[in-house]
């Protein structure tokens, strides 16, 4: 049952060696997790999963193998028949309340219940649409998924409609980590770690192990303690962040990305701007109008050793970008796309990190204009985006 399970995992995407999976193994019969399927569940992430990346596709590939769905919804029956009971018992005791008990024994109980399941997973060759006795979607079937039946097991349906099954057998009860999905403080910070680049850096204060015991040889048996400087992370970012109007919807994702750059980076400077970024920037959202800086003085202030990380979803009317006096609070007297040009000319590089859907970028022109002046080095604000934006800022 498990070589199976292992290629379930490369199918998805997952790198799974068989040195792991022979150390699964090993742990299995060790009676590491024994007949607890939770407890499997976490010993078999850990031993095949090495990318916590790679959580998510784990956690479907799981579902899919050893809950009898299979991507497209249709159940699989050779791995579903192959579920230990003990298994299923336990995973039952543990997420059914006493009322969901009682509308189980109204079938029969949760053993007639699995039992029958079983029986049609065996028998059941292909989908089905409708009824009332097979697996599939829609009908009465008390197995399936968008139909009804007040006493069932959902398969393959992404979310409940008459909220009455006995099992939602697919249920992901498990924390999304993915390239795509929504950022959380945890996986963003797992994405920036990618720019991080260490070297050693200050004054000398960490035991140099290594070179004490070294230098004790050399001389002849008699401490010489050697000390050398602690790794820091030697990557300095600057952060322009859009403030105001349509980026009010993605504050909270905003807040995220700052609170996790700063957790990560020791040399991080930020800044706002609104729409477009022109002639200055400010500090303080508060003191804008009183306390700008002018975008020449960063240019000179900070080397070309500074990564640029802009962030905004770059909706605006195009002659924000193109036209002098474009700017919808003051008068620009050079068009927004000269800053940015001089900008990205001085940080060579330089990302733009956008939280709208990259599927949804098509439709603003905008963002298609502040793309070539850019030169495409625009991605989404998720995850994956950042993995990508890490390579280019590299």
């Amino acid at each position: 049952m498990l070589a199976g399970f292992l290629d379930a995992l490369r199918q998805a995407g997952i790198p799974a060696t068989v040195r792991e999976y022979l150390t699964l193994l090993e742990g299995l019969q060790a009676g590491v997790c024994g007949y607890d399927v939770e407890d499997f569940y976490h010993f078999a992430r850990l031993s095949l999963v090495k990318n916590e990346a790679h959580f998510d596709r784990f956690d479907r590939a799981f579902a899919a193998y050893f809950r009898g769905v299979v991507q497209a919804g249709s159940p699989d029956p050779a791995a579903a028949a192959q579920i230990p009971e003990a298994w299923l018992k336990s995973l039952a005791e543990r997420v059914l309340s006493e009322d969901e008990r009682a509308r189980i024994r109204a079938l029969g109980g949760f053993d007639k219940l699995m039992q029958t399941l079983r029986q049609r997973l065996a028998e059941q060759q292909e989908r089905h649409q409708g009824g009332s006795k097979w697996i599939g979607t829609g009908g009465t079937s008390p197995f399936g998924a968008h139909g009804y039946n007040p006493q069932g097991v959902r398969i393959g349906q992404a979310a409940s409609r008459e909220r009455s099954a006995v099992k939602v057998w697919d249920r992901r009860e498990f924390r999304d980590f993915d390239g795509d999905v929504e950022l959380g403080a945890r996986n963003l910070k797992v994405a920036l770690r990618r720019l991080r680049r260490f070297a050693r850096e200050g004054p000398p204060e960490l035991l140099d192990m290594a070179g004490t015991l070294r230098a004790t040889a050399d001389n002849a048996g008699w401490l010489d303690i050697r000390l050398m400087p602690e790794w820091r992370n030697r990557i300095k970012i600057l952060l322009f962040l859009d403030v105001g109007g349509s980026m009010d919807e993605h504050v909270r994702t905003c807040e995220l990305l700052f609170s996790a750059a700063r957790s990560e980076f020791r040399h991080l400077e930020h800044f706002y701007f609104h729409n477009c970024v022109y002639e200055s920037v400010w500090k303080h959202n508060a003191r804008r109008n009183s306390e700008r800086i002018p975008v020449l003085d960063l240019i000179h202030r900070y080397g070309r050793d500074w990564r640029l990380i802009l962030v905004g979803d770059a909706h605006m009317g195009p002659y924000e970008i193109m036209e002098p006096g474009g700017s919808v609070e003051h008068w620009n007297e050079e068009a927004g796309r000269v800053w940015i040009e001089r900008l990205t000319a001085h940080f060579t590089r330089h990302v733009w990190l956008n939280p709208i859907p990259e599927q949804e970028w098509q439709y603003c022109s905008s963002v298609a204009i502040m793309r070539r002046v850019l030169d495409e080095r625009m991605l989404p604000l998720t995850p994956d985006g950042i993995d990508r934006a890490a390579r280019l800022l590299r």
